[in-house]
């Protein structure tokens, strides 16, 4: 499982990139930009274990570098990285809807708009984003215009990627419930950490692995 998690999100970083005018390469190893990748989105994401140092050299890999080590062997320190964070990779397998709150579907570029600001992502979220039937951004209204919760989800086949899981007046629970609530009958995966992966377990997330995130 934890290789089609781990693809799932290279797959989503390539898709963010490919959105701001910067196509990744992918092989055996890894997938990767050459040029600095948009905010949050890492430089470089490895496919298998193993893979060394070399890798840096596909890269930009001067200051705000960072390389996501799927498989936490990497040992980047030598090379003037540090870790910014340790997680784990998540799989919920396919389960019944559960009665979570209803998040809807963003639509326009205007609703797109409002939920990127709330998520606090801005100009990460292109507007192609909403037309490619792979992604469904969705939203938690707030009955003001705006969004009291989010999160995306990213059909890559076998499984379904949960990324940008965002609580804003809705709770951590809300929003989580409803991310499980429309992705019900699909392999659901992503990754968290912190106080995010609790709320995610209670949600039937389980580990499968754990990763790093390196960066310059």
């Amino acid at each position: 499982m934890i290789d089609l998690v781990v693809r799932e999100n290279a797959a989503w970083c390539d898709l963010i990139c490919r959105t701001h005018g910067q196509p990744g390469s992918v092989d055996a190893d890894a997938w990767s930009v050459p040029r600095r990748s948009p905010t949050w989105y890492p430089d470089a994401v490895t496919l298998r274990r193993g893979v060394g140092a070399e890798l840096l050299g596909r890269i930009d890999a001067g200051p705000g570098a960072s390389v996501k080590d799927s498989f936490a062997d990497l040992d980047l320190a030598g090379h003037g990285l540090r870790v910014l964070f340790e997680a784990q990779w998540l799989h919920r397998p396919p389960a019944e809807p559960d009665g979570g709150p209803a998040l809807i579907t963003v639509a326009t570029v205007g609703e797109l708009t409002v939920w990127a600001q709330a998520h606090g992502g801005g100009p990460v979220f292109r507007p192609a984003l909403l037309a490619d039937p792979r992604v469904r951004i969705l939203g938690l209204p707030d009955g003001h215009g705006g969004w009291a919760g989010g999160a995306v989800l990213h059909d890559a086949g076998r499984v379904m990627g949960v990324s940008n899981v965002f609580a804003d007046s809705a709770s951590a629970e809300q929003v989580w419930a409803g991310v499980c609530a429309a992705g019900a009958g699909r392999h659901l995966v992503g990754y968290e950490h912190g106080a995010d992966l609790a709320v995610a377990r209670r949600q039937g997330f389980r580990p499968v692995g754990p990763l790093r995130v390196w960066v310059r």
